[in-house]
């Protein structure tokens, strides 16, 4: 149509010009505005005027024409009414009350196609100068559909071609530096110049009006020559505070993003670092968890009973510097910065140090409940240094470490003096006697700070005659450890001062009922054995027992018979009156017989126990051996019973008549 026209009209040697600049205002139209456009041509004696009307907001180039760019990558659009500006003699832009988006050009016949573009016509209907009003709504409005459809990035760039559209602008570019030390960098710009800068010539710059740290510039570089009009200072003033809300607000999403993570980061560090209370497991988790995300590399150095820092867990990124790193940082002597920095973090500074030796990093201290107990090295990230925020979360994996490695010391300090405690429950050894062969066995319920009440003892109360003992107090901890001792000793006096066995054990019950406590009570087998040689030759066990409520302990046979022994009678510490009954036993040449606490005959598979009856198996299947070969025999049977860890205390005390060689 356009063609057929100007050929009509005799001006076919602008045709092409007309056509191109057409092409790209209808392109614009399609691909921006997105609407139904309308083309009209005017031809006089002067001049070819050709006007494009949309129903859009404006040539919107970075949001319909490109994917989508993330906030951050500068922008460059606007190619078509560069033509625009280079080829028309006039060209212009207005919006219509009713909402409709006219841009006309104006080709001057007898003119060069390629002359420079010149102010539109007074007499124009469409180049009206743009009012003050319609500059700022043309800079500053959106639809709100389209509002709702742009990121911040895609606003900023937006912003930023409508203004540099505007002001007729050789170029306009938008700088913000987020203060986390990486510098500042372009996020929008619209011109033909690869690089801006604050030095350029004819420059107008505005300071985005943001919070600290977050900063940032707008510039607007005029054309070399040209009169920048009156207003580009205030319109790029009302540009810089639009743009300033935009960047303002897609960085303080990212804050707040990154905060989030660094929360959960925190809570999972906390989690994995309590879920031990083993000091060389809990130091060992900590570089774990910071490295890579907060360091290429991590140390933690503890003080030693000497008070001298030893490293006591170290990482790295790349495992092969490792062997290299810890040299460095075990020989602390060859490393002045290093050693100053970790000396001056105990001597009181809550740091952090920092240290460029071996490589670059900071050091703060392991400090929990106003003790410091070492330090914790961090080598900076490959690709940055440490900024504000890594410094900030160093020292919190810091303070929980410290925290963590604190309770795990005491947990230790607390299980070797229960294990102590333990062990002091126990004989230190069993006697060694011609004759009779004594065996035991103690396997706590924990090995941890937890003391058990099981105990067994063996107390010489002659050359030939033995103190023989098996019990079980309710409980665990430090009560039952005392009730355990108490129980251990007054009846060793009791019973060396010559009262009969049940005498002995009524007055240990009237010792333990004064501590009112009934929950303290406690089954106790104790046998009076003594060695005596027959007439017919050899050596044989007399055995007095008294069982208090505890179970009835086995005589294995050489020929694998496996008989029960004793009579039950009541547990000590629960009621002033005992029923006790003394029975008398003889163990020959090559009998057995074996102790043990309710931990063996209520080990549990599911809702089934071991039981006696297993136990009586599993003793005749050792008859004739050794107490220690029988008692590692019972261990195997609970073995195969179950595998899963015993939840009760296991005592096993064996003695055996020796037979004549």
């Amino acid at each position: 149509m356009i063609v057929a026209a100007l050929t009509e009209a005799g001006h076919d040697a602008v045709a092409d010009t007309v056509i191109l600049l057409a092409s790209e205002l209808c392109e614009n139209s399609v691909l921006h505005a997105g609407t139904e456009f309308d083309v009209t041509l005017r031809i006089d004696a002067a001049e070819v005027v050709v006007t494009v009307s949309d129903r859009g907001a404006g040539p919107l180039e970075q949001h319909l024409s490109q994917p989508r760019r993330r906030y951050g990558r500068a922008a460059a659009h606007g190619r078509g009414l560069q033509l625009l500006s280079k080829l028309a003699t006039a060209w212009g832009t207005r919006h219509e009350q009713d909402g409709t988006h006219r841009t006309w050009f104006s080709i001057a016949i007898g003119e060069p196609a390629f002359a420079p573009a010149r102010p539109a016509p007074a007499a124009e209907p469409d180049a009206v100068p743009m009012l003050p009003s319609e500059r700022v709504r043309r800079l500053l409005h959106l639809p709100p559909d389209l509002a709702g459809r742009l990121d911040a990035g895609e606003l900023v760039a937006e912003l930023v071609r409508r203004l540099w559209e505007v002001l007729d602008a050789e170029a306009v570019v938008v700088e913000v530096d987020e203060g986390d030390g990486s510098g500042p960098r372009i996020v929008a710009r619209s011109g033909p110049l690869p690089e801006v800068g604050p030095s350029s010539p004819a420059a107008t710059i505005v300071a985005l009006p943001t919070t600290a740290p977050l900063r940032g510039s707008l510039l607007v570089r005029h054309h070399d020559g040209a009169v920048p009009p009156p207003d580009s200072a205030d319109l790029a003033e009302l540009v810089a505070n639009r743009v300033a809300m935009a960047v303002e607000s897609a960085w303080l999403r990212d804050v707040d993003q990154r905060r989030r993570a660094w929360l959960a980061y925190l809570a999972d560090t906390s989690e994995l670092l309590g879920q031990s209370l083993d000091v060389e497991l809990t130091v060992a988790v900590v570089p774990q968890v910071v490295v890579p995300r907060l360091g290429a590399w991590c140390a933690v150095h503890l003080l030693d009973d000497a008070g001298r820092l030893r490293l006591a867990a170290l990482t790295h990124a790349d495992e092969e510097r490792l062997p290299e790193l810890r040299a460095a940082l075990e020989g602390l002597n060859r490393s002045t910065e290093l050693r100053a920095g970790l000396a001056e973090l105990l001597s009181g500074t809550l740091g952090p140090v920092r240290f460029t030796v071996p490589t670059d990093g900071v050091a703060v201290p392991l400090t929990s409940h106003g003790t410091t107990t070492g330090t914790l090295s961090v080598g900076r990230p490959v690709d940055r240094p440490h900024g504000p925020e890594d410094v900030a979360l160093i020292a919190d994996v810091a303070r929980r470490a410290a925290l963590a490695v604190h309770n795990a010391q005491v947990t230790a300090a607390h299980v070797r003096v229960s294990q102590a405690l333990q062990r002091a429950l126990l004989p230190r050894a069993l006697p060694v006697v011609e004759g009779l062969d004594l065996a035991a066995q103690y396997l706590p319920a924990s090995t941890g700070s937890d003391v058990g009440g099981d105990f067994y003892d063996v107390y010489p109360l002659g050359a030939a005659r033995w103190l023989v003992a098996i019990g079980d107090v309710c409980g665990t901890g430090a009560g039952a450890a005392a009730r355990t001792g108490l129980m251990r000793d007054v009846l060793r006096v009791l019973v060396r001062e010559g009262r009969p066995l049940v005498r002995a054990i009524e007055l240990l019950n009237d010792v333990m009922l004064e501590s009112g406590d009934p929950l303290q009570f406690a089954t106790l087998a104790a046998a009076l054995v003594s060695m005596r040689e027959p007439a017919g030759g050899g050596r044989e066990l007399e055995v007095q027992l008294v069982l208090a409520g505890h179970l009835q302990p086995l005589v294995v046979r050489p020929d694998g018979r496996v008989d029960l022994i004793g009579e039950h009678g009541t547990a000590v510490g629960l009621v002033e009156r005992l029923d006790l009954t003394c029975t008398t036993h003889v163990l020959g040449p090559g009998d057995t017989l074996l102790l043990y606490t309710d931990g063996v005959t209520e080990r549990r598979r599911g809702d089934e126990q071991f039981g006696v009856e297993r136990l009586r198996r599993a003793g005749g299947a050792a008859a004739g051996r050794p107490a220690a070969r029988l008692l590692t025999v019972v261990r195997a049977a609970l073995g195969r019973f179950t595998a899963s860890p015993h939840d009760d205390d296991i005592a096993l005390l064996a003695l055996r008549a020796e037979p004549s060689a």
